[in-house]
């Protein structure tokens, strides 16, 4: 199992929020570029970054300052948020990120998806966030408008869409990864939903990688017992109740 250190981005900030809700963020340095670097000097070998603009308005938004960020690491670094059109996974992949993570625009539009896979393979990843078991859009999904920000949770819309039933159809789809969050737990450090990963494991074969809930290294360990793929760590970072370097060491990255 790989460990992938989180940075979120909001107007150009590292921060992390709670249950996803952009009303309670927490700002959690002043570089995102420093972030990353301590990032890889602790050993990691991928870095997670999400632009949360752009997963709330649905374009890019912060993707200057994490294609400067990647460019500056000699690891691999995914990349998630407002990411829509073809264009968009294009501007990614060729500016030096290693994969891009598709989220609303995977469950609104399947052609999108379906063209991005043919294209891009391996690079191109699902992000499939989960609340109450039932897989949630940023921003808006298909047939509903787009909500006022007081009046909705984070920005998150619940689907009609069952988080095992999409995983399998993202498999069938040819989808090779998929980062599993379970909302509820996002930057709690209650602990992941190893449940919910158990269930999806027995049903999918693709490359499963687990986020939130994470608080220390106990949480590491339960989820290599699950033998998935990778697990996105960023508040027990920052929180200091996770050594990234001993969580990579558990894993047998070093």
């Amino acid at each position: 199992m790989i460990i992938l250190p989180a940075i979120d981005i909001l107007d150009q900030q590292p921060v992390r929020l709670y249950q996803g809700d952009y009303e309670q963020k927490e700002c959690v340095g002043d570089s995102i570029g420093d972030i990353a670097k301590a990032f890889e000097q602790q050993g990691a070998r991928y870095v997670h970054m999400v632009d949360l603009n752009g997963a709330k308005e649905g374009k890019k938004i912060n993707q200057d300052i994490i294609v400067k960020t990647a460019q500056s690491l000699q690891i691999p670094v995914e990349v998630g948020g407002g990411i829509r059109s073809m264009e968009d996974v294009r501007f990614y992949l060729e500016h030096g990120i290693a994969r891009v993570i598709l989220g609303t625009a995977a469950i609104e539009n399947p052609e999108f998806l379906r063209e991005a896979l043919a294209q891009y393979k391996e690079k191109i990843a699902v992000g499939i966030d989960c609340k109450n078991g039932m897989v949630c859009g940023h921003g808006w999904l298909p047939g509903k408008e787009l909500p006022d920000i007081d009046q909705c949770d984070g920005w998150l819309q619940e689907s009609e869409l069952q988080y095992i039933d999409f995983a399998i159809q993202m498999e069938a789809m040819g989808v090779k990864t998929i980062i599993v969050t379970d909302i509820s737990r996002d930057g709690t450090m209650t602990g992941p939903n190893t449940k919910m990963l158990a269930e999806l494991k027995k049903t999918v074969s693709i490359d499963i990688i687990a986020s939130g809930g994470i608080r220390d290294i106990t949480h590491i360990e339960a989820l290599k017992q699950l033998d998935i793929y990778g697990a996105i760590t960023g508040k027990a970072m920052y929180a200091e109740t996770l050594s990234l370097s001993q969580a990579i060491a558990l894993c047998g990255e070093d």
